[in-house]
């Protein structure tokens, strides 16, 4: 491992990427115009998906004149954010590790903040994570928009953290059991505030615009439920107080009423199968009109809410049960 080009470093920053060149390049674009000065901080790009060209972005920044040190390492082994996480904190040279996501923008002064806000005794602190609204006046948000603006509500999350090295290696970095960008900063929250106090920074500042996605992305994120029986079964009071107080009881009651109509159906009784099919649809249309009401009308939009809410209860009811069954918890 080379030396570092000039000690003491102040702050390693650690971003995960994982085949995205075209966004680690504006992330790191926006990493080396940062106010504080380049001796005092570094970059560790870890490569999840260990890919050649995001290992040529990275030398390529790096050979660049008054660059800040910018090193690329691959985790030897597992896959997932934290498994990255760990491989690239590990590796700091810096007491203080920033994390962020190679879809993020940093505001300039956002290392510079951090350091400050870190100087109050916490042994973490959040920065404030911002979703540009680039909508013209008057138009609504798609579910999916809208799902990425709720960051800018969440207490800490991995886009934007500052944590002692030390307090890291006191709690043992990320659990790699989380092997979806999901929970897992949850988790380390929860652990560091055991030990002791976590802050909130919002003058440290990155910025998330919406990423591109294909149609049915609120179907594929049903696999995140997953990791919350991990949460759960690791925090349950906390999980229940301040991620999601009581169970999705409207999805499991949607597929119980599914099946029951189905089983109705098949037993030659189609008065009862239409009336508990009925009772389904119109909850399936009430999560509709709530995804809808704050959201885009277009008829494409509205199509494709329609069809997911029809699927998402089927299948975060599944996630859920596979997630208590795999780590053994009772959790619904």
């Amino acid at each position: 491992m080379p030396a570092p080009r000039q000690l003491p470093l102040l702050v390693s920053v650690v971003l995960p990427t994982y085949r995205r060149p075209a966004l680690l390049d504006r992330c790191l674009q926006a990493l080396m115009r940062q106010s504080l000065a380049t001796h005092c901080y570094e970059i560790v790009v870890v490569d999840d998906g260990h890919e050649e060209a995001t290992r040529q972005l990275v030398e390529r920044l790096a050979a660049l004149p008054d660059a800040p040190a910018l090193r690329y390492l691959r985790p030897e082994r597992g896959r997932g954010p934290a498994v990255a996480r760990n491989c690239g904190w590990r590796a700091a040279w810096a007491p203080l590790v920033a994390f962020t996501d190679d879809d993020t923008v940093a505001d300039p002064r956002w290392l510079q903040q951090g350091l400050l806000g870190m100087r109050s005794q916490w042994l973490a602190l959040a920065g404030q994570v911002r979703v540009p609204t680039l909508y013209e006046p008057g138009r609504r948000p798609t579910d999916h928009e809208l799902m990425t603006q709720g960051l800018e509500h969440a207490e800490f999350v991995t886009a934007n953290a500052f944590v002692w090295r030390a307090a890291l290696v006191l709690v043992g970095g990320f659990d790699e059991r989380f092997r979806r960008p999901w929970r897992e900063d949850s988790d380390l929250q929860f652990r560091l505030e055991a030990l002791g106090p976590v802050g909130r920074c919002d003058a440290a500042l990155v910025w998330h615009p919406v990423r591109p996605e294909r149609w049915g992305v609120a179907l594929r994120q049903q696999r995140n439920v997953f990791f919350d029986a991990l949460l759960y079964r690791k925090h349950p009071q906390l999980y229940r107080v301040r991620v999601r107080r009581r169970p999705p009881w409207d999805y499991y009651l949607i597929v119980l009423l599914s099946l029951l109509s189905l089983a109705l159906a098949v037993s030659g009784q189609p008065a009862a199968a239409l009336l508990g099919g009925g009772a389904a649809a119109g909850l399936v249309l009430a999560l509709a009109g709530r995804r809808l009401r704050p959201t885009a009308r277009n008829p494409a939009h509205v199509c494709e809410v329609l069809l997911t809410s029809a699927l998402i209860p089927f299948l975060s009811v599944y996630w859920r049960l596979r997630g208590a069954l795999h780590f053994r918890v009772l959790f619904l």
